[in-house]
Order: structure tokens, then sequence, then C-alpha cells
């Protein structure tokens, strides 16, 4: 990438709602291509997320973070109290999305340390998605043996649940 530079990675305001849809989407088509159909990665909708996004950074229960790299968004976290039913730690990494260009920039690190930090912690993470798998290993995290298939487009995901 060639940025050496630690991104700056702050609280998610609405007007942000846009880039993070824009990265959400675009994150997914890279970290997914070999889980999902391409024909419905290509379709993914910026508006409807952005739609989404802003609800999402206005909600008081949730923190939404954004990494940027030259005044640019090219990472986005969110944490909060967990949607399991019954979490098994107090605060859930519901989502972690850098560009791959930015992948071993430091991004998804610091957006890790500013949403969990090293607090106990649990995550779902896409099965057969080892480089995010290592990036939790390398920050404590843990299979704990739960499963769920998680219902996106026509197939689904299969998820694992880490924890630490």
């Amino acid at each position: 990438m060639g940025n050496d530079a630690a991104p700056t990675v702050r609280r998610a305001e609405p007007r942000d709602a846009r880039s993070i849809a824009e990265v959400h989407v675009r994150a997914w088509q890279e970290a997914y291509a070999h889980l999902l159909p391409a024909a419905f990665l290509a379709a993914l909708d910026v508006d409807a997320r952005e739609d989404r996004w802003r609800g999402l950074v206005a909600d008081p229960d949730l923190t939404v973070l954004v990494a940027e790299r030259d005044g640019r968004v090219v990472g986005w976290a969110s944490a909060g109290a967990g949607r399991d039913d019954e979490p098994v730690r107090d605060r859930e990494l519901e989502g972690i999305y850098v560009l791959a260009g930015h992948h071993g920039s430091g991004t998804g690190q610091a957006l890790l340390d500013a949403a969990v930090g090293t607090e106990p912690a649990f995550l779902w993470v896409a099965d057969r998605n080892p480089r995010a798998e290592a990036f939790y290993r390398r920050n404590g995290f843990e299979r704990d043996g739960a499963r769920k298939h998680v219902p996106i487009g026509p197939a689904g995901l299969d998820a694992v649940r880490m924890v630490r």
C-alpha cells in the first residue's frame, strides 16, 4: 500500500453512512468472492446499505467507527452488547471490514483496538475465511465450537463464534 502512517480512527457520524456503505459492499466483494455467488456480490446495493448505516450510526447502543487514510474511509468496525439471545461476553465485535488494498497496513488492528480493546469479547466470522480468523487469533480470540448458518443471498454463509 505504501502508506506507513497510522490511520485516523474516529466515531462515525451520519455523514459517513455513504462511505461506510461503499466500503461494506466492496469489502464483501473482496472478502467473500470464494464463499458467495458472484452475481449476488455484484448486485449488492450501496444505496440500501447507506440507509441502513444511517440508522446504525445513530443507534446509541452501538459503537460505529471509521478508519480514514488520506481523508477517505477505508474501513469500519461496529461493536455492541451482543446480538445473540444469550451473549457469551458483554461485548460483541459485530463487524469489521477493511478494503483489501489496506490489508496489512494496521488499519484493521486500529479499528479492533478502538472497538473492543483488549477486553473480553466475542464475534462471528465466516467459516473458511482464514485471513480474518488468523487476524482474530493474533488478538486472542479462539473458536468456542458454536456455529450458525447466516442467511445471506441465495446460499448464506456458515459462521463460527470466536471468544476471548
